[in-house]
Formats: structure tokens, sequence, C-alpha cells
């Protein structure tokens, strides 16, 4: 048998957004119920940075690339999970070298982030010499459990060049029921276009 983890934030008004900003926080409202028609309906307003998401090159790199250019048969496959809880601030190539990463991997990041629903400004991050070590590895992509992959670098030093280098960024995963290991991910992002990032559902599928 297998087990099925739902590694997607749920997606509710009262969901963490980046840095508590009232205007990244979604809508969701009700539009019609059985008091005044036949059905219930609901309506969202959603950022498609709110949860669990896919960023394409667009987000940070002006005329780059649209989500839609991002093909399923890079979001499902093999992940490594790789626990990095006891990690404060910012993840190092010193970091991830011990984990013994290949080319094509592609590699979940499980920090503290993880273990809170609240927004957490000092939240861990990919530092630019860990996103350096996973481009020069060739990984397929890389996410992360918290709602930025980096912290405050003014020059967005590890979205930027992960994006140039062709690495999928996936942020706002829940990984603190997974343990380490290799899983079966699958990652569907909305079907959108033209826009530089969308809401996921993410699962990964273990014994």
């Amino acid at each position: 048998m297998f087990k099925i983890y739902d590694i997607s934030m749920t997606i509710d008004e009262n969901v963490q957004v980046y840095k508590n900003k009232e205007e990244k926080k979604p809508i969701i409202r009700n539009v019609q119920n059985f008091s005044n028609a036949k059905a219930y309906e609901s309506r969202i307003d959603i950022d498609v940075h709110c949860g669990t998401h896919v960023d394409a090159p667009l987000h940070m790199i002006e005329n780059g690339e649209t989500i839609e250019t991002i093909g399923l048969d890079k979001l499902v496959g093999n992940a490594r999970v790789v626990d990095l809880t006891h990690v404060e601030g910012g993840i190092g190539r010193a970091d991830l070298e011990p984990f013994g990463l290949q080319r094509g991997d592609w590699v979940l990041l499980k920090t503290r982030n993880s273990l809170s629903e609240e927004f957490d400004f000092e939240f861990v991050y990919l530092a630019e010499d860990g996103a350096q070590y996973l481009i020069e590895l060739g990984v397929t992509g890389v996410g992360t459990d918290g709602l930025g992959i980096e912290r405050a670098q003014p020059e967005y030093t590890t979205h930027r060049p992960l994006f140039n280098n062709n690495v999928i960024i996936v942020e706002g995963l829940r990984l603190k029921e997974v343990e380490q290991g290799t899983y079966f991910m699958v990652i569907a992002p909305l079907k959108l276009t033209g826009i530089e990032a969308a809401p996921a559902r993410a699962l990964l599928i273990g014994k």
C-alpha cells in the first residue's frame, strides 16, 4: 500500500500570507445560497502567490517565460525531501552537500517553516550559495516550505539565477508530516496563462 501526503496549504481567509500583508489575503465570498437561489455558489479573489504555488521566470525577470511554459512533465516524478529543520537563516552549499543530490533531482527543503502556520519574518530561505550549488548540480526544481525562496536579498540572488538556469521554483509547501526520503511527487498548478505564477495542489506518494 502507498500513502498520499498532501503538502499544499489550505486556502482560506486565515491562511498565512507573505509579510502578513492585508492585500495578499484571499477573499472568499458567497454570491448565492439557498435563501435566494436554488444552488450555492462562491467566488474567490486570490493572489497567484497565495499558499502553495509555482513561480515562473516572469516573476523576477523582465520578459521572462510565463506559467504555461512549465510542462506538467517537469512537475511529476521522483522528489527528494531533505530535512533541514536544524538550519537557522539561509540554507547554503554546506547544508546541502551531505545529501548527495544528483543532476535532475527535484529537491524539497523541509525546514522549521513547516512547523508553524504563522508567518515568520525570519523564515528559513535558500541562500545565494545554496542556489548556486543546486544550479551546478543541474537539479530540475526546488521546493521550499517558506512563502519565499529568499528573504531580503535586494537583487533577488536566489530567484534570478535559478530562473536563468531553468530551475523550477515551488513555494509554500507543508512538509511537517513528511520524513526525509524519496517520494513520487505531483504538483498541479492551476491552468493559467500569460502570468508569472499559479496556485497549486502538491502531493507526495510514498510507502
